[in-house]
């Protein structure tokens, strides 16, 4: 340890020119560097299925179909139902 403070005190344009090295790649490292903490977020999509045995497709979207929209888009904001 002595020794690198005997190098810096013989030699002080090395240390400094490898200060600024270190702080121009440290901000070129943090700049080019994958940031894993924000992904990139793609809109989420979901699709619900209900079958159900002996009901005709309008008594489901009646029945069944309508009571389910009303309450996910009372629970979740921003929701655009699209029915098929």
């Amino acid at each position: 340890m002595n020794q690198i403070v005997l190098i810096a005190l013989r030699r002080p344009y090395t240390f400094v020119v490898l200060s600024i090295l270190i702080v121009i790649f440290g901000i070129r490292a943090i700049r080019h560097a994958p940031t894993d903490v924000f992904p990139a977020i793609k809109i989420p999509v979901i699709s619900v299925v209900w079958a159900y045995a002996g009901m005709l497709p309008l008594d489901v979207s009646g029945r069944i179909t309508f009571y389910f929209e009303r309450m996910l888009t009372s629970m979740v904001e921003g929701i655009s139902i699209q029915t098929a």
